[in-house]
């Protein structure tokens, strides 16, 4: 049985007892029900040890499916075969040491549907506390996630960037209140541009907070990125980044990057590091190639080996990245979105302005599929 089968496995103790406490008294029920049907005439020892049975079966139940596998699942199961023998043999262990007295019927009755009636209000009141207490923390963790939601729009606003001879523009929607994935763009002392996009792998706080530390991490890598040969501040760039990155993560957490330093006098270079393919359109050619280069992931591996390459842009050519949110969306058939209707879209929409092209983009993949994932898109043209 994975996590999602237990619906209160992380809710601790001193707040489930309230829902446990619920349930026993409710399922205590079944066994005052069971004296109704004997009319009464069940002594009221008996009639106890029964509810207190069934009460407990019920909150085996609970602890069962939120702390324990299947085995207790299991053992449940198998349990429930065994509650006649039980309570059969409790029944005659009790007649054998205590004088049980009988009980009249219209006696009997009227304990039964007493003890119905306080057991039912004394579990509703339990149910109205727990789901009262319930509602106050998700209340907090929601103020919480709105919080870093904020934060995370100051951290990740959309990008828009023009130069004399680029234009640049980014924008990230996470799939949940706060993302992983990451769009920037820095202008160098010398008037050069590092735009960049990365991904955590993952979602949610943990990611976020780690791209946090990614965007700390290379804006302050950038700092002197305009002194020496710009053939060389993209790879500097990324081992810097992967030599930071792993005091500060989880073991299990990485970064994929690429990155583009655009040139005052129109050259440019791009790195990067296990990302999906560059999209380069061609605005004479009327078509897009794939610029790919593999490298390893970011905070995985002590490597140092990273590397950049030139790439050449003519005037109105488009560079397109996507992360792994928009390619990997799924119809329900699981078709992928995929790589080649980012082309498409790109050639109904390469004269427009860049956010057009952008929110064309992640139009068309949300109507392709539900998004799983944060989608963020970074589209520079050559002016």
């Amino acid at each position: 049985m994975s996590d999602r089968g237990k619906p209160f496995k992380d809710v601790p103790w001193r707040r489930l007892w309230r829902f446990a406490a619920a349930v026993f008294l409710l399922f205590s029920v079944i066994g005052f029900f069971d004296d109704l049907m004997e009319m009464g005439r069940m002594p009221y020892a008996i009639a106890m040890m029964i509810a207190i049975f069934c009460g407990l079966d019920a909150m085996l139940w609970i602890v069962a499916l939120a702390r324990f596998g299947p085995w207790a699942f299991a053992a449940m199961v198998v349990l429930q075969f065994a509650t006649t023998p039980i309570l059969n043999t409790i029944a005659g262990w009790m007649h054998s040491l205590f004088t049980i007295p009988a009980v009249a019927p219209e006696a009997g009755v009227r304990f039964a549907g007493v003890s119905i009636f306080i057991a039912t209000m004394t579990s509703y009141g339990f149910f109205v506390s727990y789901f009262r207490l319930e509602s106050i923390e998700t209340g907090r963790i929601r103020g919480e996630l709105e919080a870093a939601h904020s934060i995370q729009k100051t951290l990740v606003p959309p990008v828009l960037l023009r130069t004399q001879l680029f234009e640049v523009y980014g924008i990230s929607e996470p799939s949940d209140k706060v993302g992983g994935d990451l769009v920037d763009a820095v202008v160098l002392p010398n008037g050069d541009v590092v735009a960049y996009l990365a991904d955590i792998a993952g979602h949610g706080l943990p990611a976020g907070i780690l791209m946090g530390m990614l965007k700390t991490a290379a804006r302050t890598a950038l700092l002197d990125a305009a002194t020496g040969h710009p053939s060389g501040a993209l790879p500097l760039l990324l081992e810097k980044l992967n030599r930071v990155l792993p005091d500060v993560k989880e073991p299990q957490m990485y970064a994929t990057l690429t990155a583009f330093r655009l040139n005052q006098d129109g050259s440019a270079w791009y790195a990067t590091a296990a990302s999906p393919p560059v999209l380069h359109w061609s605005a004479q050619g009327q078509d897009a190639r794939r610029v790919e280069e593999q490298q390893y992931p970011l905070g995985l591996l002590p490597v140092s080996s990273f590397t950049g390459e030139a790439i050449e842009l003519c005037e109105g050519d488009l560079l397109v990245v996507a992360t792994d949110g928009v390619l990997e969306v799924a119809d329900k058939k699981g078709e992928e979105f995929g790589i080649e209707r980012v082309e498409g879209t790109i050639a109904g929409n390469a004269r427009g302005p860049l956010q057009g092209l952008a929110q064309s983009i992640l139009t068309r993949a949300r109507a392709f599929g539900k998004q799983a994932d944060d989608q963020t898109l970074l589209v520079i043209r050559r002016l």
